[in-house]
């Protein structure tokens, strides 16, 4: 069992950053997936970024790239987001999550084993 515990979120103005962190425990990091989700209020739960387990391949999703940059320390088991020029849209509560696979699951929630209980981030305008 993987256990995922997230903490950097926080209240910020439109054009301000944030870096969020995740840290994993239980299992070989190094062997998943990871990425990080939000879901705003009324909204469904979208994927923001996606990284593999080398850190080598990195997936964005168009309402962040070039504004978001994910990353991983397979030596510490962190995985973190690095949110830039933030708009008040980007208001929700974020997700990290870990995957056992690589494949195109991994690119929405069905494909990931495990979650962090969420941090919340809210961007004022």
């Amino acid at each position: 069992q993987v256990q995922l515990v997230e903490s950097g979120g926080g209240l910020v103005q439109a054009g301000g950053s944030l870096r969020l962190s995740c840290a994993a425990s239980g299992g070989t990091f190094s062997d998943y997936t990871m990425a990080w989700f939000r879901q705003a209020p009324g909204k469904e739960r979208e994927i923001v970024a996606r990284i593999s387990w080398s850190g080598g391949l990195t997936y964005y999703a168009d309402s962040v790239k070039g504004r978001f940059t994910i990353s991983r320390d397979n030596a510490k088991n962190t995985v973190s987001l690095e949110m830039n020029s933030l708009k008040p849209e980007d208001t929700a509560v974020y997700y990290c999550a870990a995957s056992a696979y690589s494949g195109r699951s991994t690119y929405t929630e069905l494909g990931y084993n495990y979650w962090g209980q969420g941090t919340q981030v809210t961007v004022s305008s």
